[in-house]
């Protein structure tokens, strides 16, 4: 599994221990799925102004949000899979760690998590297809002992 990181924010300082968590939420998403690890992962860390052009031009909403994930085309023939991207507004990220009472590790972890199952083809458009992936979600958290109520983990 090959994770490729792209820090271009100054908002937080995205820690090596931050970055292994990460990679740890991804390892027990594909687990939870009962998937190999031979992929690609990108993550990108952004600030708002920069999520917010992206939602802009791939989702037609202008609006800063806190994650974006863009799934690769299962029928590409190349030699390691690519999952897809992850694009993370460490901006929001910090608002909604104070917001819900966590740390941004959790915060960020939890982003990581919900992206990685969009990027295995779940979403969240209707009221069954939700509870499905909060009940991955929270499957990796718990599995990885990361749990709302815990601050400064």
């Amino acid at each position: 599994m090959e994770i490729y990181i792209d820090n271009r924010q100054s908002k937080a300082l995205i820690t090596d221990d931050i970055i292994d968590l990460l990679e740890n939420v991804i390892k027990e998403s594909l687990d939870v799925e009962r998937k190999d690890k031979n992929y690609e992962i990108s993550i990108s860390f952004v600030d708002n102004h920069e999520i917010r052009e992206l939602n802009k031009e791939y989702r037609g909403i202008d609006k800063e949000t806190d994650v974006l994930s863009f799934p690769i085309d299962e029928d590409l023939i190349i030699p390691v899979p690519l999952l897809g991207d992850i694009i993370i507004s460490v901006e929001k990220a910090i608002e909604q760690a104070e917001e819900y009472g966590h740390s941004l590790e959790r915060e960020l972890a939890y982003l990581t998590a919900h992206s990685m199952f969009h990027l295995m083809g779940y979403d969240h458009m209707n009221k069954e297809e939700k509870e499905i992936m909060r009940g991955k979600e929270k499957i990796v958290m718990k599995n990885l002992g990361l749990f709302k109520d815990i601050k400064g983990e």
